[in-house]
């Protein structure tokens, strides 16, 4: 139930905003979506009906593909979006941003990528090109990020001869820009922490006085140094992005020529992020 309530949240907000920036102010998109949009603009056809028309019969080809799971979830969020779009279209809120179409295009990029990556972090796809990428990544070796790159720059390639003028074509880029930055960053989550590898000769000490200092768990890794060809003790630990600098003090107070390396973490689930010493949820 919260994954379908989630899906139904992500599907609400995808559709408000292609409604009232994409639509009010002509601005193209990739995938099916960028096809109701130009059924719409070129015949005036409904795009919540074209929408369920377009998927439906993807979901006899590719339902096998899915998993009952995800099907469901796909069937849901598919018709939810619909749903969502004939509402917003009856009951629809005039924001004229015709002036500022720059301003437009964030707005339909952060809408669209806040609800499709709501969506597709709960179990949830919108049908569509996911599914012909699923097929294409099966029968013919595609990868899926390949398929829907193609799929997108055809739709909107095709929007740029039917309806879209060159100033609408290139905001629809930024658009479409904005909410695929705006899914991974939904998807990943907000939490962005840094992940750190140390090597040194005092991993001893280091470790001791990140876990007394910061309360921040230590796991050890067996390494081996190619170029001395030596095993290795390899310290690894999760921070927080304001502990960083504590945790570079720490290692080079205790050994300035420890090398350490610093990467993105998104995500992190456990002990000191989402459970407690207890193993219960934070918050």
């Amino acid at each position: 139930m919260k994954n379908i309530f989630f899906i139904l949240l992500g599907a609400a907000i995808y559709s408000f905003g292609f409604v009232h920036f994409n639509i009010q102010n002509e601005l193209g998109e990739g995938g099916f979506a960028g096809i109701t949009l130009i059924l719409y603009f070129i015949f005036h056809w409904d795009p919540a009906l074209m929408n369920l028309l377009l998927n439906i019969p993807l979901f006899f080809i590719g339902w096998k593909l899915l998993g009952r799971k995800v099907f469901l979830y796909t069937i849901i969020g598919t018709v939810a979006v619909s749903v969502f779009l004939k509402i917003f279209l009856i009951y629809e809120i005039q924001i004229n941003l015709q002036d500022d179409l720059f301003l437009a295009a964030l707005f339909a990029g952060v809408f669209v990528g806040v609800g499709l990556g709501i969506i597709f972090r709960f179990g949830g796809t919108t049908g569509g090109v996911d599914i012909l990428a699923r097929l294409a990544q099966k029968y013919i070796g595609w990868s899926m990020g390949k398929t829907m790159f193609l799929f997108d720059a055809c739709v909107i390639m095709l929007s740029w001869l039917t309806f879209l003028d060159h100033r609408s074509m290139m905001y629809t880029l930024v658009a479409v820009f904005v909410g695929a930055r705006v899914i991974d960053f939904v998807q990943e989550g907000a939490y962005a922490g840094r992940g750190a590898l140390i090597i040194s000769n005092s991993q001893e000490e280091i470790a001791s006085r990140i876990a007394v200092e910061m309360d921040r768990g230590i796991t050890i890794l067996r390494g081996y140094g190619h170029f001395t060809k030596e095993e290795r003790e390899v310290l690894y630990c999760v921070v927080a992005r304001n502990e960083i600098v504590r945790l570079k003090n720490i290692i080079n107070s205790v050994d300035p020529h420890a090398f350490v390396s610093l990467m993105e973490v998104h995500d992190v689930m456990g002990e000191g992020f989402t459970l407690d010493e207890e193993k219960q949820p934070i918050g």
